[in-house]
């Protein structure tokens, strides 16, 4: 990698810029509108593409959607290659929103301060799109051999995927892609796959003074809930994969959304209820919808039947051969700046997906701060965003090479 500078100061300056963009899912032509003229300022080929959204979603693979929407752009940042090979580096520039809880620093702050930068997608993942860009720039300026590289610069991750859908359904010539995702510096070669799910059931209404002439939807609804936490122990037990295995719950069951009642002095006569299952790696969606489906019919026979419906993003599992010769390339890499580069699994959905979905080899490895994504105070740190970028420049240096 001998010429290929990167100046931490710079990335740290450009991501700060990036971040005062604010970008949540459905809102990101500002954002891609300003990774593009920094690509260019940088020397690289930079190209909008407006999709065609309805066809996008009447689309048999379309991998479904939460947020509101009425365009998707995706950007493609090309470094031509003088070698063999063809790589996509894949970075998503939308975020979730703030939250309502006092951030130290504003959301949007773009603050640097403490070897950091401050603000919401900091860490997840416009740490990753700048590192992407600099090592590209690096290279670019240093001359450097590379096979062509195309950083893919997505919208709609966050809410099923559907920018790096559209991206590959326009190319998909890649042999290799690397996803900078927040890992610790893991080499991410399996995440599991999640579904959102929103559950309605019916009771019967009364005044509560004659609470047994009704019947409590949430009182039907908790034989439900706790079903659902014994199908968590189901497929959570027994996991096969190895890199899943080592997770403290590979393949989480979660409400995370209960609606019930009008009045207090009413009994309840419908309960929504909304949430994700994992999906394991391996299974597909459809098989694990299917058992899902099975534990909440099992746990309450009663009329009517509790009507079930399958909202949002559809993150299958996806995995690569921790074999490989793509994955022992990061690791390498990976193991040059950081001395070491354990494999591990996610139990989150990610891009990888669509990618291993075509038969393209995909791993994650960025920076750490998983546990920052989607929190108050999200911030990532500037020396180890330049280890990224560091790494990725290595990777592309040594593809190909004996």
């Amino acid at each position: 990698m001998g010429g290929v500078r990167i100046d931490p100061a710079a990335l740290a300056a450009d991501l700060a810029e990036l971040v005062r963009i604010p970008s949540v899912t459905g809102q990101e032509r500002a954002a891609l509108s300003w990774v593009c003229r920094r690509a260019e300022e940088l020397g690289l080929e930079a190209e909008l593409t407006e999709h065609d959204l309805a066809a996008l979603r009447a689309h048999p693979g379309h991998p479904g959607e939460e947020a509101p929407r009425t365009e998707l752009l995706t950007l493609a940042v090309t470094l031509r290659g003088a070698l063999p090979g063809r790589i996509a580096l894949d970075a998503h520039v939308d975020v979730v929103a703030p939250g309502t809880e006092p951030w130290e620093h504003g959301p949007w702050s773009g603050e640097i301060a403490g070897g950091e930068v401050h603000g919401r997608g900091s860490a997840d993942m416009k740490a990753g799109v700048i590192a992407c860009l600099h090592a590209l720039a690096a290279l670019r300026d240093a001359g450097t051999p590379t096979p062509e590289v195309v950083l893919l610069c997505v919208p709609g991750e966050e809410d099923g995927g559907l920018g790096t859908f559209a991206a590959l359904e326009r190319d998909d010539r890649f042999d290799a892609a690397l996803i900078p995702e927040p890992t610790g510096f893991s080499v991410v070669c399996a995440q599991a796959g999640s579904l959102t799910f929103q559950g309605t059931v019916r009771g019967r209404a009364a005044h509560a003074a004659m609470r047994l002439e009704g019947r409590s939807a949430i009182d039907r609804y908790m034989a439900i809930h706790a079903a659902l936490a014994e199908h968590e122990r189901r497929i959570n037990a027994e996991v096969e994969h190895p890199a899943m295995r080592a997770l403290a719950l590979p393949y989480p069951v979660n409400v995370g959304r209960v609606h019930a009642g009008e009045w207090s002095s009413s009994v309840p006569d419908r309960l929504v209820f909304e949430g994700r299952v994992g999906v394991r790696v391996g299974e597909d969606p459809a098989a694990a919808r299917a058992a899902f489906e099975a534990a909440v019919r099992d746990a309450d026979a009663e009329e009517p039947p509790v009507v079930l419906a399958w909202t949002g993003g559809a993150f299958a599992p996806g995995e690569t051969d921790p074999e490989h010769p793509w994955v022992r390339a990061v690791r390498a890499a990976v193991t040059a700046e950081r001395g070491d580069a354990p494999l591990a699994g996610v139990p989150w959905g990610a891009d990888m997906r669509l990618f291993t979905a075509r038969g393209i080899p995909a791993v994650m490895c960025g920076t750490t701060g998983i546990e920052l994504a989607h929190a108050v105070d999200e911030r990532v740190k500037i020396d180890e965003m330049a280890a990224v970028a560091r790494i990725i420049a290595r990777l592309l240096a040594d593809y190909g090479t004996p």
